[in-house]
């Protein structure tokens, strides 16, 4: 019983880190990228993260309200032979 709770304590010990809200920072020796070609300012790292619309586009969640034909498609061949 004391060993598989050791074992439990070991395993969930790297998942306590996941929670971590620091603000991040480059490693040691590492800088930001440089300023974008027209900005005159580096991008914090927030910036950095941040996704655009066209990084992460909405859904069209539109459903169908009823059947619809499909259009002809003129790659549709049957298989040769």
């Amino acid at each position: 019983m004391k060993k598989a709770l050791a074992a439990l304590a070991v395993l969930t010990l790297p998942l306590a880190g996941c929670g971590v809200t620091a603000p991040l920072k480059p490693q040691a020796g590492h800088d930001l990228p440089v300023a974008p070609l027209g900005r005159d300012t580096q991008p914090t790292s927030d910036e950095l993260l941040k996704l655009r619309p066209q990084d992460a586009p909405e859904r069209s969640i539109e459903l169908r309200k009823k059947s619809e034909d499909r259009a002809d498609d003129p790659y549709d061949l049957p298989p040769e032979g």
